[in-house]
């Protein structure tokens, strides 16, 4: 069977600073059907699999996903690498884009240029976050199946385990790796989702935007910033590293 490119959603219900944040809603959709909805605009990305746990509090995202047309793999809750291997396992993909549910402003054309990067060089891992210069919200890793094979393998801390690339991050020696710059940095602006002011800042992005048109990208975001720059100031008090620590 003929490998095709993989985009692996991750979510879960159990969100600790913004409880239940996947599932609230924006303009008539939950948080989880824009991210879907916006990675289907991805020209690149023939397959698009929520990857979310096995628990019972996690059917309604599967829900979502089924609602959406996309497929679904449910699997542990704390050994997410895991859940992403047998993901890929299944449904035969390669390479695999990992993008988390609480990115509900990624813009397709960024996950299209971090894949085409991938693509053109041999590359185990790329990603547009090491270093980071585009806003937090936007990020975006590609990966081999056989780099994620390895690391599912060999990665045995729980920590590991949790945050799926952090071995390949921690072994360069091991893995070929490539970053994505954008041409200038503005990875200040923080556009994801973890707490009560990021929804505040995040519904008005879309109150200004969405009616013009749903799958407004980044481009239209930094104009609206250089409109409206108190808009910025909503979360920017925000570690930018809050979630990872």
């Amino acid at each position: 069977m003929e490998k095709i490119i993989g985009i692996i959603i991750q979510a879960r219900i159990n969100s600790t600073r913004l409880p239940k944040k996947v599932i609230k809603k924006i303009e008539g959709k939950t948080i989880l059907e824009h991210v879907i909805l916006r990675l289907k605009k991805v020209k690149r990305g023939t397959l698009i699999i929520l990857a979310t746990t096995n628990k019972k509090e996690d059917d309604v995202l599967e829900k979502i996903a089924q609602k959406c047309k996309v497929a679904v793999y449910r699997g542990s809750e704390a050994d997410v690498l895991d859940r992403f291997y047998q993901a890929a396992k299944l449904f035969n993909i390669d390479p695999i884009v990992r993008i988390t549910a609480d990115c509900p402003l990624i813009d397709p054309k960024i996950v299209e240029k971090v894949i085409k990067f991938y693509i053109g060089g041999n590359y185990d891992y790329v990603s547009n976050t090491h270093p980071v210069s585009y806003p937090d919200g936007q990020d975006v890793e590609v990966f081999s199946f056989k780099t994620l094979k390895k690391t599912w393998e060999k990665a045995t801390s729980d920590f590991d385990r949790e945050h799926v690339v952090d071995y390949i991050l921690k072994n360069p020696n091991i893995f070929k790796m490539g970053n994505v710059a954008n041409n200038k940095d503005i990875s200040s602006i923080r556009i994801t989702l973890d707490e009560k002011e990021d929804m505040a800042l995040i519904k008005k992005i879309y109150k200004e935007l969405y009616a013009k048109n749903q799958f407004f990208g980044m481009r239209e975001m930094l104009q609206l910033f250089k409109q409206k720059p108190e808009l910025i100031k909503i979360n920017q008090h925000i570690p930018k590293t809050e979630g990872y620590l």
